[in-house]
């Protein structure tokens, strides 16, 4: 970076800048359970890779799979929230990978007690730049430990 004209320094301020806003609005389009406008932050044949504690839960390709998976994952929460850490990017041109974190905590109704799971992520993230705009090619995401609670009457 120290060999960086101005302009440049700029550029991958503004790019990190960029994919931070779009790892964010993926994590606001999930709570608002807009999953359609969710799938067009990935290219069309974006790849997601899902891990619960080291184990390969799911893997999705394309758009399309990854709406409907994400739909039919979402159907039964009520309330989702997710809570975006650090967000660590390396950039290459037009392309970009990242780590981030996130708390996400869903909640749903099981048996008529309203519940929260908590679950702590990491997501590995490969990006492309597209016509201009940051897309996430690759997602995979290690859900590294969870905790499920019965939640107090409010």
């Amino acid at each position: 970076m120290q060999n960086d004209t101005l302009e440049q320094r700029i550029q991958k301020l503004e790019d990190k800048s960029a994919l931070k806003a779009l790892v964010d609005t993926f994590s606001n389009l999930a709570d608002q359970k807009d999953l359609a406008a969710q799938a067009l932050l990935f290219t069309e044949d974006a790849v997601v890779d899902t891990y619960f504690e080291g184990q390969l839960f799911a893997s999705l390709k394309g758009r399309q799979q990854i709406q409907e998976t994400f739909t039919a994952f979402l159907a039964n929460v009520q309330t989702g929230y997710h809570l975006n850490g650090q967000h660590t990017a390396e950039l290459d041109g037009d392309s970009a990978t990242a780590v981030h974190y996130c708390l996400v905590d869903l909640v749903h109704t099981v048996n008529g007690t309203k519940s929260r799971n908590s679950n702590g992520v990491r997501y590995n993230d490969e990006y492309v730049r597209q016509d201009g705009q940051w897309l996430i090619s690759k997602r995979t995401a290690h859900f590294a430990w969870r905790d499920q609670q019965a939640m107090g009457q409010v």
